[in-house]
C-alpha cells in the first residue's frame, strides 16, 4: 500500500509543463456551504457521516511514502514561540448562558393506511422525505452510512415488491432514490446521540430559568492541565513551522497572469496552474503537520492514507476560512495572494463552488477563533474514526480524544460566558463533511471541461481518468 510522502511533491516552478505536463490543468479548490445547525452539543469521540463517494481505491505512486519521522524533527515546548491566549493562560470562572428552547413544528398525521413508496409494505411514517416502511428506512440508512456498492443479478432491471427487497440491494437502493430519499437527511448513531443530548439539554436549560433566581455558589476555576497546555502549545508551533515552509516555497508559484482576456487560453491554463499549486503546498503542509502529531505514525501506512486522503480537503477548507478577510471579501494565501469570487471563476470555477467557500469562510470568520482553536480543530478533523478504508477505528478514537478534551477545555477558560461555542466549532466539522461533497462535484466538473489535475491531487482525491 503506498503512502503520501513529503518527498513525492514535485517541485513547483514557473514551468506550467514541467510540472502538470503539456496537458491543462486545474484546480480543486475549497467548497463549503453552511447550512448546519451550529448548536449541536459535544461528541465523544467524533464520529461524522462518510462523503459521498464512498470507498477508495487503493492510492498509487504518488502515495508511495508518508517519509520517515526522523525528517521531521519533534518540537517541544520549550522551544515553541507560540503565545496562547492571554484568557488560557490566566484561569476564568465559568458562567451560565442559558439558550432559548425552540420548539419543532408537528409531524405529518397519517391515516393508517399508508404503504411504502419502496416495496409496497406498510409504511410507518415519513423517512428520509419519502413515506417508506421500517425496513427500508433502515436499509436506506446503513447503506449511505456504509457507503454501500450493490450488485444486481438482473442488470438493474428488478421489480421492487416486498419480495425481491430482500433479494436485490441494488435496485432497492435504486428504488429509494427514485421515491426521493435524500442521503443528505441521513445522521450517523452519533449525530443522533447529540440530538437527543441537545434535546436534554434545552429542556434542563428551560426547567433551570424557570426556578426563581438564588445566589450562585462561586464556581470552581477552569484551567488547563500541564499536559494539555504543553499539547496546545505544540500543536501551535507545529502550524507555524509548517507554514513557514509554504512561505518559502511561494516563488516557485506560476504568476498569476495579468491579462483580463477572458478568451485566451494560455492564461486560463496560466490561472489553473496557479491554483493547483497553491492547492500543492496546501497538501503538503498537512501532511508535514499530520506526520507529527502524536499517535499517528502508530498508525499503519493504510489507516495513515485513509485519514489523509478523506481529510485534506476539509483542512483546507479550514485554512481557506482562517485567511478570509470580511473588509474585502477576499480570501489571503501566502499573506500577499489574495482572491475574491470573481478572481475564483476567472480560474475556471463554477459559482455553485465558489460561493459556498465564502459563506463557510464568513461563518467561521465570525466565531473569531485563535490559532490555537484551529489547531486542535484539525487534529480532531484528521483523527476521525469512520472515514472510509480505516481498519483501527479504536486506536484513531483514542488519538483524537486528547485534542476533543483540549478544545473543550480550552474553550471553557477563553470563553466562560459562551457555553455553545464548543458544540458550534463542532458543528462546523459536520458541515466540512456535506460540504467537502461540493469539492468532488467541482472536481468531476472540470474533468468535464478536459481540465487535467496534477498527479498528486489525483491521488489525494481520488479522481481517475
Amino acid at each position: 500500500m503506498s503512502t503520501l510522502s513529503p518527498t513525492d511533491i514535485t517541485d513547483v516552478g514557473h514551468d506550467v509543463n514541467k510540472v502538470f505536463g503539456t496537458e491543462d490543468v486545474s484546480h480543486s479548490a475549497v467548497a463549503v456551504a453552511d447550512g448546519h445547525d451550529d448548536s449541536l452539543p459535544l461528541p465523544d469521540p467524533i464520529d461524522f457521516p462518510p462523503l459521498p463517494n464512498g470507498t477508495a481505491p487503493a492510492p498509487q505512486a504518488q502515495l508511495n511514502d508518508l517519509g520517515d519521522p526522523d525528517l521531521t524533527p519533534p518540537i517541544t515546548a520549550e522551544s515553541a514561540s507560540a503565545k496562547l491566549d492571554p484568557a488560557v493562560s490566566a484561569l476564568a470562572v465559568e458562567q451560565e448562558n442559558l439558550p432559548v428552547k425552540r420548539k419543532k413544528g408537528p409531524a405529518p398525521k397519517m391515516l393508517g393506511n399508508e404503504v411504502c413508496s419502496v416495496c409496497g409494505d406498510k409504511a410507518s411514517g415519513f423517512h428520509y422525505n419519502v413515506l417508506s416502511c421500517e425496513g427500508c428506512k433502515g436499509f436506506f440508512r446503513r447503506s449511505v452510512i456504509k457507503g454501500a456498492q450493490y450488485t444486481c443479478k438482473n442488470s438493474g432491471k428488478c421489480e421492487m415488491d416486498m419480495y425481491m427487497r430482500r433479494k436485490c440491494q441494488q435496485c432497492r437502493l435504486r428504488k429509494c432514490r427514485e421515491a426521493g430519499m435524500l442521503e443528505q437527511c441521513v445522521l450517523s448513531e452519533e449525530q443522533i446521540r447529540l440530538k437527543k443530548l441537545k434535546k436534554q439539554q434545552e429542556e434542563e436549560c428551560a426547567r433551570t430559568s424557570a426556578v426563581p433566581a438564588e445566589p450562585a455558589p462561586r464556581p470552581e476555576v477552569a484551567q488547563l492541565a500541564p499536559e494539555q497546555l504543553e499539547m496546545i502549545e505544540k500543536l501551535v508551533a507545529m502550524q507555524k513551522q509548517c507554514n513557514k515552509r509554504s512561505f518559502l516555497d511561494r516563488p516557485k508559484v506560476t504568476p498569476w497572469p495579468q491579462s483580463q482576456d477572458p478568451q485566451n487560453r494560455e492564461v486560463r491554463q496560466q490561472r489553473f496552474a496557479h491554483f493547483t499549486e497553491l492547492a500543492i503546498m496546501s497538501v503538503q503542509e498537512i501532511v508535514d503537520f499530520a506526520k507529527q502529531l502524536p499517535g499517528f505514525l502508530e498508525l499503519t501506512r493504510e489507516d495513515q492514507i485513509a485519514l489523509l486522503k478523506t481529510s485534506t480537503i476539509e483542512i483546507m477548507l479550514l485554512e481557506s476560512s482562517r485567511r478570509y478577510d470580511p473588509a474585502i471579501e477576499s480570501i489571503t494565501f501566502l499573506k500577499d495572494f489574495s482572491y475574491n469570487k470573481e478572481d475564483f471563476a476567472k480560474a475556471g470555477l463554477q459559482f455553485e463552488f465558489i460561493n459556498p467557500i465564502f459563506e463557510f469562510s464568513k461563518g467561521m470568520n465570525d466565531l473569531h477563533l485563535d490559532e490555537a482553536e484551529y489547531a486542535l480543530l484539525i487534529a480532531i478533523n484528521i483523527f476521525s474514526a469512520d472515514r472510509p478504508n480505516v481498519q483501527d477505528h479504536d486506536l484513531v478514537e483514542r488519538l483524537q480524544q486528547p485534542y476533543v478534551d483540549a478544545l473543550h477545555s480550552y474553550i471553557r477558560i477563553k470563553r466562560p460566558n459562551d457555553q455553545l461555542m464548543f458544540p458550534r466549532m463542532l458543528m462546523k466539522l459536520v458541515s466540512l463533511r456535506t460540504l467537502s461533497s461540493v469539492h468532488s462535484e467541482q472536481v468531476f466538473a472540470l474533468r468535464l471541461q478536459d481540465k487535467k489535475l496534477p498527479p498528486l491531487l489525483s491521488e489525494i482525491w481520488d479522481v481517475h481518468e
